[in-house]
């Protein structure tokens, strides 16, 4: 059973890039546009993890990860946020919200497959 991943980001090149990574490596994936989209698709799907950015309109990645988190499906599932922002304050909010690791753009797609892996087993 392949494992299903939902990717939030606004920019459509990086859910490109990401979406290319993630099934060229054996995964399931749905794009979301925005953390209010990514909600929507969450909406009785089961996903085996979580991408998201940080920055979005709509809603952000925290206040995406808080939404997830809140929906029994979704609370024990890795989250991993997958932005520019790299203070510490930021990643601080992000654990505080939920996010089980961070990811800095621009990314490799070894290092995103090995996280994957990681979190997924």
């Amino acid at each position: 059973m392949q494992k299903v991943v939902l990717t939030a980001d606004d920019s459509a090149s990086v859910r490109q890039m990401v979406s290319y990574t993630l099934k060229t490596n054996g995964y399931d994936v749905i794009e979301a546009a925005d953390g209010k989209d990514a909600l929507n698709k969450l909406d009785g799907r089961q996903v085996d993890m979580i991408i998201t950015d940080l920055n979005m309109p709509n809603l952000d990645g925290i206040g995406l990860i808080k939404a997830a988190r809140a929906l029994a499906a979704c609370r024990f599932i890795p989250i991993i946020m997958l932005t520019t922002e790299s203070q510490d304050s930021k990643k601080k909010e992000g654990k505080e919200a939920g996010a089980t690791g961070w990811i800095v753009k621009p990314f490799q797609p070894e290092q995103l497959i090995a996280v994957c892996k990681k979190v997924l087993g």
